[in-house]
């Protein structure tokens, strides 16, 4: 099983970071549910701009944690050379 960080972009452009092992089904509780986090529920729609797997869920918890203390700047850097990888 492998873990998901991800990252975010409300409707207001704000940033939200999450993990998961089942990014759709997470996406849609977000966008459609009260199972969404409390944040995403007045910012809809949202949607997916970052993605990284972990192999382990304390990994994945610690670096959902690292980008959440990031800045919005940094973040959004983070979001930028993601962007760059995948293309």
């Amino acid at each position: 099983m492998s873990y998901l960080v991800y990252i975010l972009e409300c409707c207001d452009k704000t940033l939200y970071a999450g993990s998961t092992t089942d990014l759709p089904k997470r996406v849609n509780e977000h966008n459609n549910t009260k199972a969404g986090a409390k944040y995403t529920r007045g910012r809809r729609p949202v949607k997916v701009v970052y993605t990284r797997k972990y192999k382990t869920l304390a990994l994945a918890r610690q670096n959902e944690a690292k980008i959440k203390r990031l800045s919005k700047e940094e973040k959004l850097k983070l979001i930028a050379l993601f962007s760059l990888k995948t293309s």
